[in-house]
């Protein structure tokens, strides 16, 4: 049998508020069953991730994490994606991973921030100038078509061609710039804070996508601590995530300042001066639900060809 491929231009049948709705929905399927593991070489990584919900199939998602590869002029993320039939286990489908991996995570970070960021929030700030970077100024422009963007990243030069590209400002001053943003998305390899809550104010919500691992976190404890936090899965951040490891363990969060994951979406609310936190963790649940709207979205369009 020869798989379909589904390639990189599919996501020219998307939308993100659309997929924001799946995302929603296949939380309200039963729970999936998921396995990550982890191989280690260094800096590198291979990660190995499945996930299994009853009513939408299967998944196999490897990637591939190799921090040097910017440096080769090659991408530092890349794997591959199955997706598996619900009803036979038989293989369905091979979609382009980059693809998958792109709407995943903006759609993750839009589901939470339409729920927990205030309606009228206007200054987005987003830290890191990477492919996520990129992927978070579309999702967030149709969730807040009405925001502006400014991006803060190590590396001014690049800061500065990739601010070009999606009409943004440069922020010298990371510290000016999270005081007065609404949504602050943050997508780094960091291994150390770099968002700190005495920078913080009211009224904001912070977006942490970049970390992980156990040993990568954005955000300080005081961040976490003045925040009301909630996360996409508890199974896959709680102890797998340096963002969630370090605050539980040094007593600054205790488990039942953790408030909901996206199976209890009712709870994600907030009040109008209220800080809230949200930590993407991106487990493979999230890119069964994205791969299948991805595949029936693709398979719709090319059949009106």
């Amino acid at each position: 049998m020869t798989l379909p491929f589904v390639p990189g231009e599919a996501e020219t049948y998307l939308d993100w508020l659309a997929l924001t709705q799946v995302l929603a929905a296949g939380h309200r399927l039963p729970e999936a069953v998921v396995a990550d593991t982890v191989i280690s070489r260094g800096t590198d990584r291979l990660l190995n991730r499945s996930a299994w919900i009853d009513g939408l199939g299967g998944l196999v998602k490897a990637a591939t994490i190799f921090p040097g590869n910017p440096a080769r002029g090659v991408p530092s993320v890349n794997g591959t994606v199955t997706l598996y039939s619900d009803a036979t286990g038989e293989a369905e489908a091979m979609l382009d991973f980059h693809l998958v991996t792109k709407w995943k995570t903006a759609g993750d970070s839009l589901l939470a921030a339409r729920r927990l960021a205030r309606p009228d929030s206007r200054r987005i700030l987003i830290v890191g100038a990477g492919a996520v970077a990129t992927s978070l100024v579309e999702a967030y422009r149709q969730g807040f078509p009405a925001a502006e963007f400014t991006l803060w990243n190590r590396t001014r030069d690049k800061a500065e061609a990739f601010a070009q590209q999606i009409d943004a400002k440069v922020a010298d001053d990371l510290k000016l710039a999270v005081s007065t943003a609404d949504i602050i998305c943050t997508a780094t390899m960091a291994k150390t804070p770099i968002i700190h809550g005495e920078w913080l104010r009211r009224g904001q919500h912070l977006d942490l996508i970049g970390a992980f691992a156990p040993d990568m976190r954005e955000a300080d404890d005081t961040a976490m601590r003045m925040g009301r936090v909630f996360v996409d899965c508890f199974g896959t951040t709680l102890s797998h995530i340096g963002e969630l490891i370090a605050p539980l363990a040094s007593g600054a969060l205790t488990r039942s300042d953790v408030l909901a994951d996206f199976r209890d979406l009712d709870a994600f609310c907030r009040a109008p001066d209220d800080i809230t936190v949200f930590k993407n963790g991106g487990g493979a649940h999230l890119d069964l639900m994205t791969s299948r709207y991805i595949l029936e979205s693709w398979r719709a369009g090319t059949a009106k060809r």
